[in-house]
């Protein structure tokens, strides 16, 4: 008994599939080695996504809308792969073959990308500025280094946070409280890598070459990777229990819904479930059934038709993933809030006065770096106060529930955006005063005032953003948990296209009849404070979705222990049951 417990409890084991030691593995020390990749891949992507379309405008010559199209298409990809790595992370090879195979694809698609913009042979030739048009063969170089990486990322990005998140046993208090620092400071050495790609990187490309640009990530990359692979004899791994979990999750309804007509008998004994010795030996883990989506149940039950019913446990997977699916429905909007760092943030910016001295002139896309540098600061002030001084009034390990953490995050994006609207219908009053009416005339108010809103997304992004990964991590089943922060990739990409559709289909509708677009190409003669107020009002609107998804979620319980013939959950410790109160 007493050599069992130098094991870890939560029964992760080596690359060979022995248990782990749990004071030599794991913990920070293990996640020490994950840290550097994580910066460097969030600087090779920010350093590719952040001035793409300069270098397809200006380099191989694609027209503006083509070019914003291709930018969209291939971050949309980035986002939306990760689906598919998470997918056979959970369901055949585990997070750690999975991400080795994914990183090679990534750092094979970085090499193949600089050298797109290096090889002469592969570039369009440039003389005094001026660029040919590139030929078939080099843009399909280009996309092809590019959608490389794409598929890449799709492996990496789910699970080498999930996979880090794996180093601390959640059966160990010690380690549990460990825990609820991670994301943080994981979030904090992705906004390092951001920082130095949209200050850095982006003066090296425009300024020392595309390829130097490249490069530099490039070999960051290939670095971090050696230091990861330096760590392995630390490294805890998950066992992977699941069977074909996609399947499972949809013969469930539709179980259920063959048996709609049938009553749930009352004795929850009487629904179909494996007995406890089949997850003793198995080694899965068996979840007792609860009161929510009860209708859910019915793909439980025994019946005489030739449809076999599912398991209790399988209905109850279900279920947390439809409890799941609510709350990622409801974060959309704030994602898409988020998205106007990189639009029209930045053209309101180009219509202002960005001089700083007499000879330098501020970049407009330059003031997201205050995005960046907020989380920066925000991070460790809310790690290191926020949550003990909130830990000591709520009595919880977090300080505050998830949900609280995502709605206060919510609630300082709606003011961002307030604020944004505000700083908009001074910059109008301003051109009317100077009787501004050209596109390219400089609106004499300082790009500073730009800040607030900036500023706020950033401390709201450490309570969101953080928040939404930690969130989908932790409320996942323990069998899909890299397919569960899936929820957070594939959130960001459909925010961005909903922003999309939202700025299209508001210039159609505004437009109309020879009316004045809200987002004309001249913003100097639009209302671009309307479409702000737009958005804070079906921001306020999703926040009482929200509000109401948070009140009706139930946290997934951590332990289970035997009772009678059966294993039943046990109530949600303090960590997550107080109800949602902002």
């Amino acid at each position: 008994m007493e050599a069992a417990k130098v094991y870890t409890q939560d029964g992760t084991v080596d690359l060979q599939g022995r248990p782990v030691l749990a004071s030599r593995t794991g913990r920070w020390k293990a996640c020490s080695f994950l840290l550097g990749y994580e910066a460097f891949e969030r600087m090779a992507f920010y350093g590719i996504a952040s001035n793409l379309v300069n270098y397809l405008t200006t380099r191989l010559h694609e027209d503006t809308i083509s070019s914003v199209r291709n930018v969209n298409n291939w971050s949309g990809a980035v986002w939306i792969t990760p689906i598919a790595g998470a997918y056979i992370a959970d369901s055949y090879i585990g997070r750690f073959w999975t991400f080795t195979a994914s990183s090679l694809i990534y750092v094979l698609g970085m090499i193949l990308l600089t050298m797109a913009v290096t090889v002469k042979s592969l570039r369009p030739t440039c003389t005094n500025g001026v660029c040919n048009k590139a030929s078939s063969l080099q843009i399909a170089f280009f996309y092809t280094s590019l959608y490389t990486i794409a598929i890449g990322a799709g492996g990496t990005k789910p699970n080498i946070s999930t996979f880090g998140a794996d180093q601390f046993d959640n059966y160990s208090i010690g380690e549990k409280k460990q825990k609820v620092s991670f994301f943080n400071w994981w979030m904090f050495s992705s906004f390092l890598g951001a920082l130095f790609a949209t200050l850095g990187l982006v003066y090296i490309q425009e300024n020392l070459g595309w390829g130097l640009g490249y490069g530099i990530p490039t070999v960051g990359l290939l670095v971090s990777l050696v230091v990861f692979y330096i760590g392995t004899p630390f490294y805890r791994h998950k066992v992977i229990k699941s069977d074909n979990i996609a399947k499972d999750l949809v013969r469930v309804p539709i179980v259920a819904f063959k048996n709609r007509k049938l009553q749930c008998p009352s004795d929850i004994l009487e629904l179909h479930e494996f007995d406890s010795h089949y997850y003793k030996s198995t080694g899965k883990r068996q979840v007792h059934q609860t009161s929510t989506f009860r209708f859910l149940d019915k793909a439980a039950i025994k019946s005489c038709s030739r449809e076999s019913p599912c398991t209790v446990t399988k209905v109850e997977v279900a279920k947390r993933v439809l409890g799941l699916t609510l709350i990622w429905l409801v974060t959309l909007i704030p994602s898409t809030l988020w998205a106007q760092v990189n639009t029209l943030f930045v053209k309101q910016g180009t219509t202002l006065d960005r001089k700083l001295g007499s000879d330098f002139q501020i970049p407009a896309a330059s003031l997201g770096s205050f995005v960046t540098l907020s989380m920066l600061v925000s991070v460790p002030m809310y790690d290191q106060y926020f949550v003990p001084f909130m830990r000591k009034k709520t009595g919880n390990p977090r300080g505050i529930t998830i949900l609280q953490r995502l709605g206060i995050g919510f609630v300082i994006q709606i003011v961002a955006v307030a604020v944004a609207s505000a700083v908009e219908v001074k910059r109008m009053r301003v051109i009317k005063e100077f009787n501004i009416t050209s596109p390219k005339q400089v609106v004499p108010m300082s790009i500073f005032w730009l800040l607030p809103q900036y500023s706020l997304l950033g401390i709201g992004d450490v309570f969101n953003a953080i928040g939404l990964l930690e969130f989908f991590y932790d409320q996942s089943p323990e069998e899909m948990q890299s397919l569960g922060t899936t929820f957070f990739t594939s959130g960001i990409g459909l925010g961005n296209f909903l922003n999309s559709f939202l700025v299209t289909m508001i210039d159609k509708i505004t437009s109309k009849g020879g009316g004045k677009s809200w987002i004309g190409d001249n913003l100097n003669d639009s209302r671009l404070d309307y479409y702000y107020g737009f958005l804070v009002v079906i921001s306020v609107v999703n926040m009482g979705l929200f509000l109401l998804a948070a009140s009706k979620y139930v946290y997934k319980s951590d332990d289970t222990k035997e009772f009678g013939g059966g294993c039943v959950q046990m109530e949600a410790k303090a960590l997550d049951t107080s109800p949602l109160t902002l």
